[in-house]
């Protein structure tokens, strides 16, 4: 009866809400609420607060942005932002936002697509061009983004259609100080005091967009106890994974991630302190790594915990033990053998596959852009449905809106970033291995990284658009040296990424639809599938819990921020901005500033309205608490909580130390 579960807007569980709570969601509820909601393209999630397109997410999934928008004269990400006019919004370079609008069961097409005794070559083309087929159908007959997305591990395919927003304006950020109070040392503990929000608007046709389906705002938050709902877009969970696969993300592919992570923090760090402008220019991106070291470090203390690696062994041997006696059953069994032979594949390919394939050798936003026009203009040779899936007719808008950004290239850091993961990707190969020679081509690898950021034109939008437009000749006939590098790795990039499509990911795909039979063959049909970055529905109270035989409650609240200042005598990163010291007689220091709740949550539920009963909005969440970080695999409500920012909060933050009162009253109508 625990509040476990991420479920799917056309499969919600009704029938547990109404037994255990006393509240059906209605068709109109579900629609309305999922209506609501809009996914950043940047990572994160959020929602419709108004009817003049104003969007509400967290000030750390706006923080690519409020970036990309700053300057050395003015560092909105640093001192916040307010546009006191709709004429003083500042347009984003590339920001997309996506609101899910429909869902279809496409899996028979799909299976159909895949005929029995296929290769694990050619049953990953057959779906890839099925998959592809039907995204551009869909493309060509909506004019909406179409996207099929596997559940179950591949037991069902659902083709999702979204309405994007591209023209979309920064309204209002409050400062880092304030919405990262804390740092990183707070990070994903509780209690916390963090204002982590900050508001967006869209545009259409050069005006705000008429929105019909936007959330209400609730003027008393949610109670002690009361049930709640999480709208929002998870982006991976392994809660399906069988014990070889956690064992494989124990033993080698955490320690692996977080070696890389760590080297990256400390590079991150060392530009940093070159000066305040290169302070500036690295803060989103260190903030980021440094996110993800303490979230990977807690993924993988649950894996190492011995209860619950035994919990899942048990509960495996248990489900294996049904197969075994089931005759209908049998002969999925060697589905988790299947699984165990693509984590020998996996541990195989991975060093080569994140080097080449995910970009870690050649950590660069030049490089990834001359990737993408090589590989545009090969895949646009082909037929869309033998193309690689990035690059199909379906998603080609927003591939394009991300190639031209105007979002500024940093040189200096370019250089640093390139030159360390160079120089990574010499110690993971080592120095004499034949690619190695060929990527440094007789420098070291920081004269090689000048050499190609300082030589190539790709930071100049017009020329990206040109060589573009021009077509594969052009691009194989320039000189310009990091499209060269991108060619050079192109083949052994594409060649480790076949073997990891076929081997790995097809392989724990047609096994994964296997258990998922066997799954609701044992256990019902009353369940939900892994997270997949896209839009789901958790719920859960309001709830305080206990912590080394201390209540926790379930709330903090604006005073608390500034006694949470002085335990921590006002030095770094426990000081508030000086608005809010400033304003302090202003404020009603008993608005609530953050509170808890048991909703299943993970990664990409970041910037998720947190709702009532009536579709109003009680919170926005932001973080959950060092012991929800298990919930990649396993879900416990006895001390995980998802943190959320208090609705209260945010309006009052606005009114008494912003000035933006016109602004708090635009929200929620």
């Amino acid at each position: 009866m625990a509040d476990e579960g991420m479920w799917l807007f056309n499969d919600l569980p009704r029938q547990q809400l109404k037994s255990k709570y006393g509240f059906e969601p209605t068709a109109e509820w579900a629609r309305h609420v999922m209506l609501a909601c809009v996914r950043f393209n940047s990572g994160g999630s959020a929602s419709f607060v108004s009817s003049t397109g104003l969007v509400l997410t967290n000030h750390h999934v706006g923080s690519d942005t409020l970036q990309k928008l700053s300057t050395p004269e003015n560092n909105y990400l640093r001192d916040g932002f307010y546009a006191a006019t709709r004429e003083a919004e500042l347009k984003t370079p590339d920001l997309e936002l996506n609101q899910l609008v429909s869902i279809d069961d496409v899996t028979g097409r799909v299976q159909a697509a895949v005929k029995d005794g296929l290769s694990p070559a050619d049953a990953f083309a057959a779906r890839r061009a099925v998959m592809s087929q039907i995204e551009k159908e869909s493309l060509d007959a909506t004019g909406l983004r179409s996207d099929v997305v596997t559940l179950f591990g591949g037991a069902k395919y659902h083709l999702y259609r979204y309405k994007k927003y591209t023209d979309v304006r920064l309204v209002w950020a409050p400062e880092t100080a304030a919405a990262f109070f804390g740092g990183d040392a707070d990070n994903f503990e509780y209690p916390r005091y963090c204002l982590d929000v900050c508001l967006f608007r869209v545009y259409e046709n050069d005006e705000p967009a008429q929105i019909e389906h936007f959330l209400k705002w609730s003027e008393t938050g949610a109670g002690d106890g009361e049930l709640v709902f999480v709208s929002g877009n998870p982006g991976r969970t392994s809660r399906i994974y069988t014990v070889a696969a956690l064992k494989h993300l124990r033993d080698k592919h955490f320690p692996a991630r977080l070696d890389f992570l760590r080297r990256l923090e400390v590079m991150l760090s060392q530009y940093s302190l070159e000066g305040p402008e290169q302070e500036r220019r690295a803060r989103d991106d260190l903030f980021s790594v440094q996110n993800a070291r303490k979230a990977y470090y807690g993924m993988l203390a649950g894996l190492q915990d011995p209860d619950i690696m035994g919990a899942k062994q048990a509960a495996e041997e248990e489900l294996l033990a049904q197969v075994k006696t089931d005759e209908n059953l049998q002969d999925k069994q060697d589905a988790w053998q299947r699984i165990e032979a693509a984590q020998a594949a996996r541990a195989k390919l991975m060093k080569r596959h994140e080097l080449l394939e995910s970009g870690m050798a050649f950590r660069s936003r030049l490089f990834r852009i001359a990737r993408a026009l090589v590989r545009m203009a090969e895949e646009d040779q082909k037929p869309d449905a033998d193309r690689l899936s990035e690059f199909n007719e379906a998603g080609r808008e927003s591939l394009l809106q991300q190639l031209y950004s105007t979002a500024p290239v940093y040189e200096d850091l370019e250089i640093a970033t390139l030159a360390d993961s160079l120089s990574s990707l010499a110690e993971q190969l080592g120095g004499d291995h034949p690619l190695v020679r060929r990527v440094l081509a007789g420098r070291s690898p920081q004269q090689r990284a000048t050499q190609l950021v300082t030589g190539t034109r790709l930071a100049d939008v017009s020329a990206r658009r040109e060589l573009a437009e021009s077509g594969a000749e052009a691009i194989t006939a320039s000189r310009d040296p990091m499209l060269r590098l991108a060619r050079l790795v192109d083949k052994p990039a594409r060649n480790v990424r076949k073997k990891w499509e076929e081997e790995v990911v097809e392989a724990e795909r047609q096994a994964y639809a296997a258990i998922a039979d066997v799954l609701v063959a044992t256990q019902g049909t009353d369940t939900y599938p892994d997270a997949t970055f896209t839009l789901r529905l958790a719920y859960g109270t309001v709830a305080g819990y206990e912590e080394n035989g201390r209540p926790v409650p379930p709330w903090t609240t604006m005073g608390g921020a500034f006694g949470h200042e002085q335990a921590h005598e006002s030095k770094e990163p426990w000081q508030l901005p000086a608005s809010w010291h400033e304003h302090k007689g202003d404020v009603d220091l008993t608005t609530p500033l953050n509170f808890v709740c048991t909703a299943d949550i993970i990664g990409g539920n970041s910037g998720s309205p947190v709702i009532n009963r009536d579709a109003e909005l009680v919170g926005v969440i932001f973080d959950g608490n060092i012991q929800s970080l298990t919930s990649d695999y396993i879900y416990s409500d006895t001390v995980a909580r998802a943190v959320s920012v208090h609705a209260s909060a945010v309006k009052e933050a606005l009114r008494s130390i912003h000035g933006a009162g016109k602004l708090a009253d635009e929200l929620g109508k």
